[in-house]
């Protein structure tokens, strides 16, 4: 009982930080689409955890929460995925900079 409560107000809580990060321009329409799929469905099965046992055996898979945590460490891998190609990008940007104003340094 107390995780649902946990569950509905962290969703909740999600979704009012997602639209005001929207709001300030700090989140795409995609962006925020997905983090409201996302904060929805905790809030979702928050309210019916069984429903994720229904979904979890029409996959073949054993419980409910296998198949949240299943999720949830898929949806963790990808995040890892996109601060890795931010990283990837920053730090190519950062190089060229370097570069160019050490390019610089050498005509003054």
């Amino acid at each position: 009982m107390i995780y649902q409560v946990l569950g509905i107000l962290i969703g909740i809580a999600g979704i009012l930080i997602s639209i005001l990060r929207f709001r300030d321009s700090r989140t795409s329409p995609g962006g925020l689409i997905l983090w409201l799929i996302l904060w929805v469905s905790v809030i979702f099965f928050s309210l019916r955890p069984s429903f994720s046992t229904k979904i979890a055996n029409l996959l073949g898979i054993g419980r409910g929460l296998d198949f949240l945590l299943i999720i949830g460490i898929l949806g963790a891998y990808y995040i890892l995925f996109r601060i890795y190609l931010i990283v990837d990008k920053l730090h190519e940007e950062i190089t060229e900079i370097v570069h160019e104003i050490a390019l610089r340094g050498d005509d003054e």
